[in-house]
């Protein structure tokens, strides 16, 4: 009798799942970095979509979404400078025309109907207000979008609520708006929302990703919830906005722990694939650098793909061909399905260490669990408090090339990466810059 190692097939509710890290990548493959959570003025943003497009272009991105609130960035939609100058500034309508040039930049006086709330009527001397236009999508990106340099998503944030919770989810590859479905449950709403953007997936006969945000935002989804929504593939592990709470609280578990609790349960209780994890900014305001905003350039996902364009990237992502990051940069991400080999190349920063966990929970795991309870001993709806063996860490290493070999007994294993350097820009105190990667499962089988 001889062992045989395989790789771990793991059935969801849509497809087939299987992780695809492994030594014989397609050598064509590239790494592309982008960000799928960005508000602009289009919905409770502070800048023009153009202006924000030209950050992410100037800063080494390869592709962006747009995910404004229950809106797509289409259509003619006029906004006024008042409200404009309001949330973003006296200088934003100076800037927005320094860039693009007064041809670019449209305006108009407020038509009269809409102005009388805002004028005195017996003010001859009072011009009307002034409003400026947004541009949609399809009239600015090609001013950006170049053929394997970057790539503009059309996409949505799908803003519901349930259980007088917030439920947002950012569907990417969008051909028209989709309006929040709701539910009796926080769970309800997830899965009638995932439903609405397959369907219009079917219809279009176009791909779209959908991950759910923030779960710790309003503390929107427990870590159970995340668990049984098993048609969603993804989630977001890290974002930027410093409003999230991403490290918890003293009754609430941080979303990296979350995620190791989500998928426990899920491999080894509803036998099914674990929960992918994005870094994004959810960036809302550009005009500052100080004080405790959310803005660009703070998380990021790298995903390795043949092309740069919506099919590609969001194949490449369906199967895992991805990382998260914060900073960190891996010149490699591999899985070895024959060995259960999960090795990592760190790229090296002058003066900067690396120290890499390899994390995830065994098999024989022990699976008691108390629910959370609030000063008066009564119960509160939070996640529950697991034992230590979830989300465990296996490995440590310090080498630029670390490794974590397989036992068999594991229900996955991740790696999470963390620099020494502080975040140039931390949406939380003491944050360093991290990378990580996504959760594989292989197990070692007996054949005859």
């Amino acid at each position: 009798m001889k062992n045989q190692l395989k790789l771990l097939l793991l059935a969801t509710a849509m497809n087939c799942f299987a992780f695809s890290f492994s030594d014989a990548q397609d050598d064509e493959a590239k790494w592309w970095r982008g960000n799928l959570h960005t508000h602009s003025l289009w919905s409770d943003g502070d800048d023009f979509p153009e202006m924000i497009a030209k950050w992410y272009v100037d800063h080494d991105y390869n592709f962006l979404a747009l995910t404004d609130h229950n809106v797509l960035s289409v259509g003619n939609r006029w906004m006024d400078l008042a409200a404009i100058e309001k949330r973003a500034g006296k200088t934003a309508l100076e800037k927005y025309i320094a860039e693009f040039g007064e041809d670019w930049v449209e305006r108009r006086d407020k038509p009269l109907a809409k102005a009388k709330a805002s004028s005195n009527p017996g003010d001859q001397s009072k011009p009307p207000a002034s409003q400026v236009r947004l541009r949609p999508l399809s009239e600015f990106r090609g001013k950006f979008e170049v053929a394997d340099k970057f790539l503009m998503i059309q996409a949505e944030e799908i803003s519901d609520r349930s259980e007088n919770r917030p439920i947002h989810m950012n569907a990417m590859n969008l051909q028209s708006v989709i309006s929040p479905v709701g539910g009796k449950t926080v769970v309800e709403a997830i899965n009638n929302n995932l439903r609405a953007v397959q369907e219009q997936a079917d219809q279009n006969g176009e791909p779209i990703m959908v991950h759910l945000n923030h779960p710790n935002f309003g503390w929107a989804v427990t870590a159970e919830e995340l668990a049984k929504v098993t048609n969603e593939k993804f989630f977001e592990l890290y974002n930027g906005h410093p409003s999230i709470n991403h490290l918890g609280d003293k009754t609430r578990p941080g979303v990296e722990k979350m995620w190791d609790i989500c998928n426990t349960l899920r491999i080894s209780e509803m036998k099914t694939a674990p929960m992918f994890g994005l870094a994004t900014d959810d960036s809302h305001n550009y005009h500052t650098q100080s004080g405790n905003k959310a803005r660009s350039g703070r998380g990021w996902i790298m995903v390795r793909a043949n092309q740069l364009n919506a099919e590609s990237l969001i194949g490449a992502i369906n199967q895992g061909e991805f990382y998260s990051s914060s900073g960190v940069e891996l010149e490699s991400v591999k899985f070895d399905q024959g060995t259960g080999k999960l090795s990592l190349e760190i790229k090296p920063q002058t003066g900067q260490t690396f120290r890499t966990s390899f994390i995830g929970t065994m098999a024989d795991y022990d699976r008691s669990a108390q629910i959370q309870l609030d000063a008066d001993g009564k119960p509160i709806r939070a996640t529950r408090i697991y034992s230590k063996d979830v989300g465990k860490e296996f490995k440590i290493s310090d080498s630029l090339r670390p490794e974590y070999q397989m036992t068999g007994n594991e229900l996955f294993v991740r790696a999470v990466v963390t620099s020494s350097r502080q975040h140039r820009d931390p949406s939380f105190k003491n944050q360093k810059e991290q990378a990580w990667t996504q959760p594989v499962v292989w197990t070692k089988t007996e054949k005859e």
